[in-house]
C-alpha cells in the first residue's frame, strides 16, 4: 500500500487509497514555530490490525525529520505509537 501526502495551507494529511476509496488517514496541522500537531488517525475497519496506522505515524515522523519539524501528537493513537518507539522520540516537541 502506497502512503500519499497532501497539504492545503497549514493542514495536511497522509493517506492510503485503493480504487478511489480511502483506507487510512492521518491528519496534521502546521504551526508557525516548526511544529506539526497530529490530531487524527483512522484506518478502515477491514484493514485494522495490519500496522497501517503505525505506518502512517512513521511516515509523519519521516516527514518531520526531513523538514526539521517537531511533532505534538494530540491524537491518542499517534501519541501511543510515538511514545512506544524510542527511535521516534527525537521528533517530539517539548
Amino acid at each position: 500500500m502506497n502512503i500519499q501526502q497532501s497539504e492545503d495551507g497549514n493542514q495536511g494529511n497522509f493517506y492510503i487509497e485503493e480504487n478511489e476509496k480511502q483506507l487510512a488517514l492521518l491528519t496534521y496541522k502546521k504551526s508557525g514555530d516548526g511544529v506539526i500537531t497530529i490530531d487524527h488517525t483512522e484506518v478502515d475497519s477491514n484493514f485494522r490490525g495490519k500496522n497501517i496506522g503505525e505506518d502512517l505515524v512513521a511516515e509523519a515522523v519521516k516527514f518531520a525529520r526531513e523538514n526539521n519539524l517537531k511533532i505534538v501528537p494530540t491524537c491518542p493513537f499517534a501519541k501511543k505509537v510515538i511514545d512506544d518507539k524510542p527511535e521516534f522520540q527525537d521528533v517530539l516537541a517539548n
